[in-house]
């Protein structure tokens, strides 16, 4: 086992190794040091593959250089964690009608509680006074 990640390393540290190389010649290139031609004899492939290989680094460079939001990218959330979260979300606002509701309901109990100790008292005046309305 610590024979493989010492090979992973070891390939992984002469693959930095070749890109670095590659992007040096790539450079050299690019600022009038060398040829085209001369960049691909050092690299050991055709012209029109050094081109491809330049095209490449060049879109990945701009790419790396682009302006990217500032903090840790959103991961990926698990389908069915949002669901839940959905679903929570759904169940909080019917508890806060169903709450919302009781209170209405408690105002017109005692909205009518209060009507009706109202009308009981008009009632006994009117008998006391026997004068009808």
């Amino acid at each position: 086992m610590e024979q493989r990640i010492r090979n992973r390393e070891e390939i992984s540290a002469e693959a930095k190794k070749l890109a670095r190389e590659r992007v040096l010649v790539i450079l050299q290139v690019r600022s009038g040091m060398l040829t085209a031609r001369e960049g691909a004899q050092r690299l050991g492939i055709s012209r029109k593959t050094y081109y491809e290989w330049e095209e490449r680094a060049l879109e990945a460079m701009a790419w790396a250089l682009e302006n990217r939001p500032v903090g840790r990218p959103p991961g990926s959330m698990d389908e069915e964690k949002e669901d839940l979260r959905r679903q929570i979300r759904e169940l909080e606002k019917r508890l806060d009608l169903a709450e919302k509701t009781i209170e209405v309901k408690e105002l017109l109990a005692a909205y009518d509680s209060f009507k009706d100790v109202g009308s009981k008292k008009n009632r006994t005046k009117r008998r006391r006074t026997g004068r009808k309305r």
